[in-house]
């Protein structure tokens, strides 16, 4: 028998906000922040800072926090070299890198995702959304018969009781 799936992609809105939350932390210039920031850059409301975390931390997949658990971002987007120029917006070569002082190393991040990286995650958010959703579909049709049966065998006993 199937498992019944405990997939996040159940839950009612899932879907459309781990797409929101794959295209914000994928394009926006800065690859980590807190949730509480990505929440008004998701939703435009920081209040929402739990449920974002909640996204983020039922989606690991796609979401890893930092070592301190205080800041989220992108995996994917976390194998790029930390080279972007947020106010130039591009990559610097290692010599430019090299001579930043301390506080213009804070303007700079990972690389954005193209379009196309965040065609395939989004894809594969999609996919994982369909899979939970015909692994819930099993689980259910084979609910139906089993507890048929177990009525049956029920009744049976419940009439040889009766004798």
């Amino acid at each position: 028998m199937a498992e019944k799936t405990n997939s996040p992609y159940l839950k009612a809105d899932r879907l459309k906000d781990v797409i929101a939350a794959i295209q914000v932390t994928g394009k926006y210039a800065f690859y980590k922040l807190s949730p509480s920031d990505w929440s008004m850059r998701i939703s435009g409301d920081n209040s929402k800072s739990e449920y974002w975390k909640n996204v983020f931390s039922e989606h690991p997949e796609f979401f890893r926090f930092n070592g301190a658990g205080d800041k989220v971002s992108l995996a994917w987007r976390r194998s790029y070299r930390k080279r972007y120029s947020v106010d130039d917006e591009r990559n610097l070569s290692f010599e430019e890198f090299s001579n930043l002082n301390e506080e213009q190393k804070k303007r700079i991040s990972r690389t954005p995702l193209t379009g196309d990286e965040l065609s395939i995650l989004i894809n594969t958010a999609i996919n994982l959304h369909t899979r939970a959703i015909e692994q819930n579909k099993e689980h259910r049709w084979l609910s139906s018969p089993l507890f048929s049966l177990l009525g049956v065998a029920l009744g049976a006993f419940l009439g040889w009781l009766a004798k």
